[in-house]
């Protein structure tokens, strides 16, 4: 049984594997405020590329990391034993495809030019799921492998016929109508859902920290509630945005606070994982699904 409150953990270290994706900022604001070590963690924050996340998991570079409810659904059928503990957030328009301006739809990018992550990444499952939904596969674009930056640089610099990326750079292809257009963002298809996760042996080995780590992402929302501009500051300076600019970006997305994390993990959490373990089978991305029930451990946000 995990006690209650905050500060339970001794001092514990932890590294974990971020993105500089806006919605995992709060947990740079756990750091850069003191948070983590008010509630007993030692916490290191390293930016690891989704694609290479689970690799820094499984030579234990990293104990924990955040990433979409579908990708721990990839490490763990790869054999990258994880558990999901807390939602992060939800993505409302955060995520998107941007076409060029004669594109009409979805439908239409037949045969045409697809920059997106590799197979096991967030911007490549939103892809899947994107053409999935209009009568199409992976099999029918060319998709060239760009992670969401340098996706989002090139589709401003004239390459490629579409591009999946997520904020803080889909502002930078809002801020470029004249490159093109976004045809389609989590508003119409809401799949990017962050969750934070831990190796099995961390967690058990480590469950005042856990407990713990849950905590403290939590503090951080209250931090942003009762500071928004400091806590804007802060996280904006990470991802080298002014506090306007993160502001611009974080209204994409929902942090999600302890109610809504137990509400999460009670019923969409699983519906919605059955139906990403599927498609990821279905486009070659796993071989097989694992465990789906041995995915989350929901006892740190009780």
């Amino acid at each position: 049984m995990i006690c209650a409150g905050a500060a339970v953990a001794q001092d514990v270290k932890v590294a974990i594997g971020i993105s500089g994706w806006t919605g995992f900022a709060p947990l740079t604001l756990a750091k850069e405020t003191g948070i983590f070590r008010k509630n007993g963690l030692d916490v290191t924050i390293k930016k690891v590329p989704q694609a290479s996340r689970h690799l820094a998991i499984a030579s234990g570079d990293i104990q924990c990391a955040a990433t979409t409810v579908e990708t721990w659904v990839v490490w763990n059928a790869a054999g990258i034993a994880t558990r999901q503990i807390f939602q992060l957030d939800k993505s409302y328009g955060a995520d998107g495809m941007a076409v060029r301006a004669n594109i009409g739809s979805i439908k239409e990018l037949k045969g045409k030019t697809i920059a997106a992550s590799p197979p096991g990444t967030s911007p490549y499952f939103v892809l899947a799921w994107m053409l999935n939904k209009n009568g199409m596969t992976t099999k029918d674009v060319t998709i060239v492998n760009l992670e969401p930056g340098p996706a989002a640089q090139a589709f401003i610099a004239g390459q490629n016929d579409a591009a999946m990326t997520y904020e803080p750079y889909l502002s930078a292809v809002r801020a470029k109508p004249e490159a093109g257009k976004i045809v389609a963002t989590t508003l119409d298809y809401p799949i990017v859902m962050d969750t934070f996760g831990c190796t099995p042996a961390f967690l058990d080995g480590n469950p005042k920290a856990a407990k713990a780590l849950a905590d403290s992402y939590f503090d951080a929302l209250a931090l942003i509630g009762k500071d928004k501009a400091k806590s804007y500051e802060i996280m904006g300076a990470d991802v080298k945005q002014s506090a306007e600019a993160f502001g611009n970006s974080a209204q994409y997305l929902r942090w999600q606070d302890k109610a809504a994390n137990r509400t999460f993990f009670a019923g969409e959490f699983m519906t919605f994982t059955k139906e990403a373990a599927d498609l990821l089978l279905q486009a070659g991305v796993i071989k097989q699904i694992p465990d789906l029930t041995k995915l989350a451990d929901t006892q740190f946000i009780q």
